[in-house]
């Protein structure tokens, strides 16, 4: 990577792959060559996986909520049917009202 008799270093980063030119006596980049891009052709077969994985899983929530909305009105029905037995065994009072406190 080094040419010996130059003023100058070649390096590749480690990082991205660009190529730069760095000069010994100043310490700093005079050349940058960018790295090659690398063209990857877009996976079809990976796309579509995730696109049946995303809607297997849409179908899902949706088949759960459906199932949720159905039994909702029984959980309410009993939520009330427990409230309505804990306030039947306690006495009706008259509620406090703030004219009253005084």
């Amino acid at each position: 990577m080094e040419k010996h008799g130059d003023a100058r270093l070649e390096l590749t980063c480690p990082c991205c792959g660009a190529r730069l030119s760095i000069d010994r006596e100043l310490g700093k980049v005079i050349a940058h060559e960018a790295p090659p891009r690398v063209v990857h052709a877009p996976d079809f077969d990976r796309a579509s996986q995730l696109l049946e994985k995303q809607k297997a899983r849409r179908e899902a929530l949706f088949t759960q909520s459906a199932e949720d909305e159905k039994v909702k009105s029984k959980v309410l029905e009993r939520k009330f049917e427990e409230a309505l037995k804990k306030t039947k065994d306690e006495p009706i009072t008259r509620p406090d009202r703030d004219f009253d406190l005084d």
